[in-house]
């Protein structure tokens, strides 16, 4: 099968062509098999139950509520996770469908998952980082362009896509400030054969967020993230709010001297996510919190009437 049979054939079974993006701590089993019921590609980081085992335990839950829906884990494949192999052990006994590596290409990891029927997309802010990723064969791209959510990518979506649609005839996936239908088929537009969508489901009922950080997300708008690698390491938006509230100026956060990244289950980055709140530029979208089943809903109607209003079937 050709890249682009693959893209044709996994956007067939979808309602929308979106996927949901994985948050880290945010996302859980629950919000997965909400997505996928609601007829999207739903995804969790591998690193946000406490264990792997209790991985294992979400895993099989979601593989046995959502069916035949396609679903995804991400593994951070950065040297510093310590849990990589135990979690990639469970992906691969349960025959994962989708698997999103994050911050290291790997080529063995790629062929390994590829092996047993997973699809390997990978996240990339570059075009020489796309290149690097494609020449170890994985399935997908995931083109994280400028105001996206959590680790984020500083080119701006139309530069990004016009250089990666240029060579790159496979699975293409756009993230980065995508809330609303016609946002989904801008993407589409754009060259990607699905939208990567993540800060609005931070306000569904579903998601591990607290009451104020979804009322947050609900106030919030454009202008009140901030991109920050001080906390990780590596470029990540956070909620101006959330930094005001625990005493930080946003104005003179920077990585220390000589800090190395760190994207581990533990130590500073827990803190960064669960304490200090991550978010995209797409936030102004976001009016209400609700069952993400709902919002999909209404994404659905909103990417519905935006085909009609180009004149395209609905």
């Amino acid at each position: 099968m050709t890249k682009s049979e693959v893209a044709k054939k996994l956007k067939s079974r979808l309602r929308l062509p979106v996927m949901a993006g994985p948050m880290f701590i945010a996302s859980t089993a629950d919000l997965v098999i909400a997505q996928c019921k609601a007829g999207i590609i739903g995804s969790m980081p591998a690193l946000n139950p406490r264990s792997t085992a209790a991985l294992d335990e979400d895993v099989a839950r979601i593989r046995e509520s959502v069916g035949e829906m396609p679903y995804a884990i991400n593994l951070v494949a950065h040297r510093t996770n310590e849990r990589l192999q135990a979690d990639l052990d469970v992906v691969l006994r349960h025959k994962v469908p989708i698997v999103v590596l994050a911050l290291a290409a790997n080529a063995d990891l790629v062929r390994e998952l590829q092996a047993i029927g997973s699809l390997v997309f990978q996240d990339v802010i570059k075009d020489r980082h796309a290149r690097k990723c494609a020449e170890i064969g994985v399935d997908g791209l995931i083109a994280v362009g400028a105001g996206a959510g959590g680790h984020t990518g500083n080119l701006s979506p139309f530069a990004l896509m016009q250089e990666l649609r240029e060579w790159w005839d496979g699975l293409l996936l756009l993230s980065g400030c995508i809330a609303n239908g016609r946002s989904v088929l801008a993407a589409e537009v754009l060259g990607a054969d699905l939208a990567y969508i993540g800060s609005p489901f931070l306000a569904s009922t579903e998601a591990n967020t607290q009451a104020g950080f979804r009322q947050m997300i609900v106030d919030g708008r454009a202008d009140d993230i901030v991109t920050t690698n001080c906390f990780t390491g590596v470029d990540a938006n956070f909620l101006r709010p959330s930094l005001l509230e625990h005493g930080l100026d946003p104005a003179h956060l920077k990585r220390p001297e000589g800090k190395e990244i760190n994207i581990s289950g533990g130590g500073d980055n827990v803190k960064a996510w669960k304490e200090i709140w991550s978010a995209g530029q797409g936030i102004g979208a976001v009016t209400r919190s609700e069952p993400a089943g709902d919002y999909i809903d209404w994404l659905a109607e909103d990417y519905a009437r935006a085909r009609l209003a180009m004149g395209m079937p609905a």
